[in-house]
């Protein structure tokens, strides 16, 4: 196995070591056959996480480490958000709108509303979702064609890095360890992950 092998390999146990629980093999089943609307809202999912990460930039504007890592973090999702949308327009897939996963929100509802507290929850929340689309990247692999595959295969390490900053934020921001806050949303998110969804999304639970 080759360095490259082995570091992916690492982080990919790090952020199962983090989450609270895998995938559902029912969404796997749900992904497979819904491989259009799994690329559609993949799409908006790297738009949302550039549009973020801007906002971040935005309102934290002395925060130079922040600026930093966000500036980059828009970069690769914006190029990903490209790379994606290229997919879709050589599988004649239309893309198009549609109604986001009860999941940001439904972790973002308990970000505190003010600040140090907001940043570090919205640090947080951010690990949280890069954590989860990194595990779900490579829950999917095995199962895809092989093009698509390799694509998911290659977001793997950008995906673990973004975990990786944000969590160095909050971590930052609470200027101590962030323990207590992860273990309260990762709560949240493994309900959110675990329970049925009426409709599939990339960060949906099972639809039954």
């Amino acid at each position: 196995m080759n360095q490259k092998s082995d570091s992916i390999d690492q982080a990919l146990q790090e952020i199962h070591d983090f989450l609270p629980c895998a995938t559902p093999k029912q969404w796997i089943d749900n992904a497979l056959a819904n491989q259009d609307l799994m690329l559609i809202d993949h799409a908006h999912c790297e738009k949302k996480a550039a549009s973020t990460a801007l906002s971040l930039m935005y309102r934290y504007v002395d925060n130079s480490d922040l600026l930093n890592k966000m500036s980059r973090l828009a970069r690769e999702e914006l190029r990903h958000f490209e790379q994606v949308l290229a997919i879709i327009d050589k599988r004649n897939i239309t893309y198009c709108h549609l109604t986001p996963a009860r999941y940001a929100a439904g972790l973002r509802k308990e970000v505190r509303t003010d600040d140090p507290g907001r940043l570090v929850d919205v640090m947080v929340v951010g690990a949280i979702i890069e954590a989860r689309s990194c595990e779900r990247f490579a829950a999917v692999v095995p199962y895809l064609d092989k093009e698509l595959a390799g694509f998911y295969s290659s977001l793997l390490k950008s995906e673990a890095r973004h975990y990786r900053d944000y969590l160095a934020l909050a971590v930052q921001a609470n200027q101590g360890p962030v323990d207590d806050r992860v273990a309260d949303f990762l709560t949240i998110e493994k309900q959110l992950i675990l329970e049925p969804d009426s409709e599939f999304r990339f960060h949906s639970g099972p639809v039954v």
